[in-house]
């Protein structure tokens, strides 16, 4: 499931990190790791030999949000005949973790890295996650060296993946490949000059490629808590398309990933069933009270597709279409104790967002479950077993992802809670226009309601709830502590 990107201002009020501490207690997430993973850890950056394959000579670069340290990709893009050679690098865990080790079991009980907007909890102990195992430039690192053959049209022609070291030439942020591509300052003289318009290129094709089978991705803004004199007030920071065409090569390659784990016959996909009629019609009174139109025949994916994160409103409803993508869940087969191979169905198998079968291969630093699929597809690649460690995991790795997943889930929502009654404090007892976008079916008079301004989603209290109906909301209460606000009808 997408998620909401949400950050605190560098002084975050006590009350909030107060209330974040308590939903990280709460939630079993550890803020530190154990002696022995740490131990492990060091002995595994000593110990771990440079890779023989070398494919240092590739001008990967990487690019994400500034500040960032966990780098797991590095992308390089060239003209191939009449298309194009797009070479991706994933960072290589499996170089440095023992299966069955402490450092092993410690990524298994975490699963995700967990951001939250004053930090993150990473999946890793920093030594990996932001050092050796990342993709920082100037550095040799171990990587899974993705090949990726693309056609004029943007269709994925063919995919090879192999184990070799690579050095990132230069760490660039996406506001700067967006002002490159638009045409404004060039890129650092050690990145290649090419890669902006290059990067828009197919980028754009393979956007073309995702509405051809029925695919839709989602711009979701960044939301800042920013202090104003009168308090706080949330504000977006719009996607820039750079944003985006990065993601569809992230995209291109979890589904070639799933296609070879397809012709391997073992793998884990990750899945998602079509959207609840349910939600598409709660997210249509979200548009209702955002002003937003949306014409009656019009589906959710066309109007994602006109609408501008630079647009406030429109910010916000990208953000809450994210319920959209309820029900995504891991597909293990083709190992002892996991589905048969030839049993898997393309429809069960399918992730609808995508418009395709997807596996999850490109944030393996982030996410434990991409070290598995991409041991998968390096053996498929290179013709040998897929390693024993690897058909043991697969069994529960689904049942791990989805609870850790959860966990992580859980604090993002309690996040934006805890933020939006620090919005909101200070103003119980005024009125605000919104639309109450949904019914809480275990309790007569409690609902959803979704305000116009500040786009806040939040419980409703009262007899009768107009479903669907503009309404004028009386703000009962604002409890950063409690990570809770309230309204109430009349």
């Amino acid at each position: 499931m997408p998620c909401r990107q949400l950050r605190l201002p560098a002084a975050t009020p006590a009350e909030v990190r107060q209330a974040l501490t308590g939903l990280r207690e709460e939630l079993g997430i550890a803020p530190e790791f154990p002696a022995d993973v740490l131990a492990e850890a060091e002995r595994a950056v000593a110990d771990a030999e440079p890779l023989a394959a070398d494919a240092t000579d590739i001008p990967f670069v990487t690019i994400d949000p500034p500040g960032s340290r966990d780098l797991d990709q590095a992308v390089h893009i060239a003209p191939d005949g009449d298309g194009f050679l797009v070479r991706y690098a994933i960072a290589s865990l499996a170089t440095f973790i023992t299966p069955g080790g402490a450092l092993d079991r410690a990524a298994h009980a975490r699963g995700v890295t967990v951001y939250g907007p004053a930090g993150s909890y990473p999946l890793h102990p920093p030594v990996l996650s932001a050092d050796a195992a990342s993709l920082i430039e100037g550095q040799e690192r171990p990587a899974c060296v993705w090949s990726l053959q693309v056609g004029p049209d943007g269709a994925l022609r063919g995919a090879d993946v192999v184990r070799a070291r690579v050095r990132s030439r230069a760490r660039l942020t996406y506001a700067q490949v967006q002002a490159a591509a638009d045409g404004g300052p060039a890129l650092p003289a050690a990145a290649p000059a090419e890669l902006p318009a290059l990067l828009s290129t197919v980028g754009r094709l393979r956007q073309e490629c995702e509405r051809a089978r029925g695919g839709v991705s989602l711009d979701i803004p960044e939301q800042e808590a920013v202090r104003r004199d009168h308090g706080y007030v949330l504000r977006f920071r719009s996607a820039l398309p750079a944003e985006g065409w990065n993601a569809q090569i992230s995209l291109m390659t979890g589904i070639a990933a799933a296609r070879m784990m397809r012709a391997a016959g073992v793998g884990i996909l990750r899945t998602l069933p079509a959207a609840d009629p349910r939600d598409v019609a709660r997210l249509r009174r979200t548009a209702r009270a955002l002003e937003i139109p949306w014409p009656a025949g019009t589906s959710y994916a066309e109007l994602l597709r006109h609408l501008d994160s630079a647009v406030p409103a429109h910010a916000a409803f990208l953000s809450e279409a994210t319920t959209l993508f309820r029900g995504a869940g891991y597909l293990a087969f083709g190992a002892p104790d996991t589905v048969p191979a030839g049993d898997v169905a393309v429809g069960e198998a399918r992730h609808a967002a995508i418009g395709a079968e997807y596996a999850h291969v490109t944030a393996p630093l982030r996410r434990l479950v991409d070290r598995y699929g991409l041991e998968v597809c390096l053996a498929h690649c290179a013709g040998t077993p897929v390693p024993g460690w690897v058909r043991d995991a697969l069994p529960a790795l689904a049942g791990t992802m989805a609870s850790t997943t959860r966990r992580a889930n859980a604090f993002e929502r309690g996040a934006l809670d805890a933020v939006e009654a620090l919005v909101l404090a200070g103003r119980v007892g005024e009125r605000f226009a919104g639309v109450v976008v949904d019914l809480d079916g275990e309790r007569t008079g409690r609902g959803t309601v979704v305000l116009r301004e500040p786009a806040v989603r939040a419980r409703v209290d009262g007899e009768p709830l107009p479903l669907g109906e503009p309404v004028a909301a009386r703000l009962a209460e604002a409890d950063v502590a409690a990570r809770r606000v309230r309204f109430t009808l009349p």
